[in-house]
């Protein structure tokens, strides 16, 4: 028995339970809130612009909603900054719980869900960046679960980082609108709502065309990462 392998997931497990539990029962997420960004980070230059990039990426690594931390960068920093500042943060959230899972738990994880953990290869290796972009466009599923079951595959890095960073862009910079207070009316919603949609669209087409075996793409991502074992 491989027992570094065991105590490294033991980490993994235990310390996800914990942030999960402090999260929720001593809500630590309610200090990331539009005070915090008056007190702490409007108008501090700089500092405050890192500051939210690093503690927005911790709570985008433990799970928070990555919408969240998008609305908070636009309430903080505007419309265009606060993209920039949003994307940003999320990709650095990203890249903690990818790299969390990789360096700790890899090991583990693939001997105890072997399975689960082929299917999510399978998926992501035939073109892991084109694969994990439309998984953020459209997106599927938990960002975090994502992240972590990445991150134990055999996945590249740079593939699923690239991916995610670019997938990430249409809510982060919607999202970044809407906390900016910028005046958004139903047209434009609208016209977001269907670039969105068409630009997701014509990456399933184009992923459809290259991978077709007979089965969808809807298909595909059942039996790669929903099906069961």
């Amino acid at each position: 028995m491989n027992y570094g392998a065991l105590l490294k997931g033991f980490v993994v497990l235990v310390s996800l339970v914990c942030a999960g539990f402090l999260i929720k029962y001593l809500q630590i997420d309610a200090g990331f809130s539009e005070a915090w960004i008056d007190s702490d980070i409007r108008n501090s230059g700089i500092r405050g612009e890192l500051l939210f990039v690093l503690i927005g990426g911790a709570f985008a690594a433990v799970g928070l909603p990555r919408q969240g931390v998008s609305f908070l960068a636009g309430y903080a920093f505007g419309f265009v900054e606060g993209t920039l500042l949003g994307l940003m943060a999320t990709v650095t959230g990203c890249v903690m719980a990818f790299f969390y899972a990789r360096l700790l738990g890899r090991n583990f994880v693939k001997a105890r869900f072997e399975r689960r953990i082929k299917r999510v290869d399978n998926f992501l290796n035939d073109n892991p960046f084109s694969m994990t972009l439309l998984i953020r466009f459209l997106p599927i599923g938990s960002n975090l679960v994502t992240n972590l079951a990445a991150g134990v595959s055999s996945v590249s890095a740079v593939a699923f980082i690239a991916g995610s960073a670019i997938g990430y862009i249409p809510q982060t910079a919607i999202f970044a609108l809407l906390g900016s207070g910028v005046h958004v009316d139903d047209r434009i919603m609208l016209m977001l709502g269907v670039v969105g949609f068409v630009t997701s669209g014509v990456l399933g087409v184009y992923l459809y065309r290259k991978y077709r075996h007979g089965k969808s793409i809807g298909e595909r991502l059942e039996q790669q990462i929903g099906g069961g074992d």
